[in-house]
């Protein structure tokens, strides 16, 4: 029998770790907590990013929350990083990747420049590591953009749909995704990049799947389902692994 990724993700939890009282208790005030932190901010919740890089295999995975950390002192030099503002509704290319490298850190670009984010801050570690002890950190800026990357509404219109259900889409599958690593290394793929213009490509493909499955969401008037939030993480966690792979060269 073929189960959905939400049953196969319960089977799997249920056969590795039958629940005590403890464990029921702990679950009780992370639900708890959760409801008190869904609106603290608009990306994918911490564990969520820890996740995307833990099952890429990131060695300071632990860091992937340190971009949405440093929106809160560094304000829009680094909130513009996040997103995309698709106002124009068109499929993204590698032209539009490239485009958006120079508006790194811009903080009068309120359209959002995610992709450009990107490979700028692969350019700055690749520069860095040489010489740098804190070359580390532009990869671990990397690590949340290529999160943000597959989180649908950072790829679409900011819309009254998006606003309203961008913080409960953010933390679909916090709760519990840490315990289910093993599931998206299963689900990877390969992704070969061999320079920028690969990358460019990539990045511009899973845009685009972003921002189709966004533009479902506020047609059908709903939020992801688990089975969809999973598979998203899929294509950041087989992107960020490529990366890994291509600047560790």
């Amino acid at each position: 029998m073929k189960y959905s990724v939400h049953a196969q993700i319960y089977i799997y939890q249920f056969k590795r770790n039958r629940m005590g009282k403890t464990q029921i208790i702990k679950i009780f005030l992370c639900l708890i907590l959760m409801c008190l932190t869904a609106t603290s901010s608009l990306a994918w919740h911490d564990n969520t990013h820890l996740a995307v890089s833990q099952a890429a295999g990131y060695e300071n995975w632990y860091n992937s929350a340190a971009a949405d950390i440093t929106k809160t002192k560094a304000g829009e030099i680094e909130q513009y990083n996040h997103y995309f503002n698709n106002d124009a509704g068109v499929d993204v290319t590698e032209a539009m990747v490239f485009d958006q490298i120079k508006r790194y850190n811009n903080p009068e670009d309120p359209e959002g420049h995610l992709y450009g984010a990107i490979i700028a801050s692969i350019r700055d570690y690749k520069t860095m590591k040489q010489s740098n002890k804190y070359a580390e950190y532009p990869l671990a800026f990397c690590a949340h953009y290529i999160g943000d990357l597959s989180m649908p509404l950072h790829n679409v219109s900011y819309t009254d749909f998006n606003k309203a259900r961008h913080a409960q889409n953010d933390g679909i599958i916090d709760f519990g995704v840490l315990n289910n690593i093993g599931f998206i290394q299963r689900n990877m793929y390969e992704i070969v990049i061999q320079n920028e213009n690969d990358l460019a490509r990539e990045i511009a493909r899973i845009a685009n799947i972003s921002r189709h499955l966004g533009l479902k969401l506020e047609k059908e008037n709903r939020d992801m389902t688990s089975d969809e939030a999973y598979s998203q993480l899929v294509h950041s966690s087989s992107l960020f692994r490529a990366v890994l792979q291509y600047v560790n060269k």
